[in-house]
């Protein structure tokens, strides 16, 4: 991790420098990749009558738009640390793009699975957005960038809901049945991913300094980097990266189980037109424009106030509540009530997103990317495991709430576990100084006196 020339602020409506210009570009090729990656899933209803699917089959493709993620995100953090966050991205888009134009091809359940499953490569695109970030941002307003910047991107999740089913409509207005309009409508996200990985190799740099090809070329910078690498060993070996897989799983991985589930789930409960569930299902989504970064802000406040120990309090208590919320989503039969508990679970979800990646950077910065892609795969296992949950026949979407909440409040406990014991020490010799000092100040006013 380059660890000089780093952004001390983030100021938003600046474009100019190598900082804000990775920040804004990170965000909205994350936002358009959400199209990419759940553009189908408000379109599920439909697909889901045309292909004749049934409840486990939607599960099973649920499973895999998120299982492919997880090899994907382990990678693609190493992948960051070889040969740098833009060309890293700008290969991802440019890859990723086909097989979201193409599942328009799928005429059966395992063709549309097959589909779905490379398409989950695109998920990957977070990571790169969080090491990206990370090192062109400083300490003091790193959790604040990442959050931001995730979250901005994570909005992307709710606007497809909304989105996706008008670009539907507009194909069915222009002529085409149902079964060729949704076809017709995966080429959009997959034609703005094209696009993205062209703006993005041209308009970013790896770090605050340049391009890693053009560091490489320098003697000082490879010397400095061979004493900074950091061991692969020593990183999965950290009982906090595990915790934090563990963390992420419950935060993120609910928030992308709603994105898939959130359409069908109020349309079949509550008796909704596709338009209206997809609208209520990009509410949650929506709410990254300002949560995530809220969840980032609070970190580095109470990191400002308590040191990394702020940090960990902050991302407990946040994954907590959002337990609660689920729980108390589950147990909802009213329309107005359902809606409502949705946002406000969605808002510790988000906030407990954007806390968790205001801790990944203070983990091991000499494998900043290792790390990344393990907590990120995190996200993808806990939603993983919960399509499993939503798959059982035996099990109502109800029932399977209450289950994850309560998990979720478990896990959150671990949370509290999590140490830093340089930053705490350097903590404690700080308040000795100030506690010497206080006395040799008050010992001095005993003499004047």
């Amino acid at each position: 991790m380059i660890s000089n020339q780093k952004a001390e602020k983030l100021d938003l409506l600046s474009f100019k420098t190598p900082q804000m210009k990775a920040f804004h570009l990170t965000w909205m090729t994350f936002f358009l990749c959400f199209f990419g990656w759940f553009g189908i899933a408000p379109l599920m209803p439909i697909i889901r009558e045309e292909l004749h699917l049934t409840k486990g089959q939607i599960g099973n493709i649920m499973i895999a738009s998120i299982s492919m993620t997880i090899f994907a995100r382990l990678l693609i953090g190493w992948v960051c640390d070889k040969i740098g966050p833009r060309i890293t991205y700008s290969v991802l888009l440019l890859l990723g793009a086909f097989p979201v134009m193409m599942i328009g091809l799928s005429n059966s359940y395992e063709s549309f699975l097959i589909f779905r499953l490379v398409i989950g490569v695109i998920g990957a695109a977070f990571v790169i957005t969080q090491y990206h970030t990370s090192v062109m941002f400083a300490p003091n307003i790193v959790g604040t960038a990442n959050a931001t910047a995730a979250g901005w991107g994570n909005l992307g999740g709710g606007i497809t809901q909304m989105i996706m089913p008008l670009v539907f409509a507009g194909f069915v207005g222009l002529g085409f049945v149902s079964a060729d309009a949704w076809r017709y409508s995966m080429i959009v996200p997959g034609a703005a991913l094209l696009i993205m990985s062209v703006v993005y190799y041209k308009f970013t740099q790896d770090f605050p300094q340049g391009n890693l090809a053009d560091l490489k070329r320098d003697p000082s910078y490879n010397s400095e980097k061979k004493k900074s690498s950091g061991s692969f060993k020593e990183a999965i070996s950290d009982y906090r990266v595990w915790v934090l897989f563990l963390v992420y799983g419950c935060c993120f991985g609910i928030e992308i189980t709603i994105d898939n589930i959130a359409a069908l789930y109020f349309k079949d409960k509550f008796n909704l037109s596709l338009a209206i569930a997809g609208l209520i299902a990009g509410s949650f989504g929506a709410m990254n424009l300002f949560a995530r970064a809220l969840g980032g802000i609070a970190s580095d406040k109470a990191n400002k106030k308590f040191g990394m120990k702020g940090r960990v309090i902050i991302l407990g208590s946040f994954l907590f509540m959002e337990g609660l919320g689920v729980i108390l989503f589950s147990q909802t039969s009213m329309l107005v009530w359902a809606v409502s508990i949705l946002i406000l679970f969605a808002l510790f979800v988000k906030m407990s997103n954007g806390a968790t990646f205001s801790v990944v950077p203070f983990i091991n910065q000499k494998s900043l990317g290792l790390v990344s892609g393990i907590v990120g795969a995190g996200g993808n296992v806990g939603a993983m495991i919960m399509g499993f949950v939503f798959k059982s026949e035996s099990l109502s979407y109800d029932e399977g709430f209450f289950y994850i909440g309560m998990a979720v409040c478990t896990v959150s406990l671990l949370a509290f576990f999590i140490k830093f014991p340089v930053a705490e020490k350097i903590e404690e010799i700080k308040t000795e100084k100030v506690s010497v000092t206080i006395k040799k100040v008050e010992e001095a006013e005993l003499v004047l006196e």
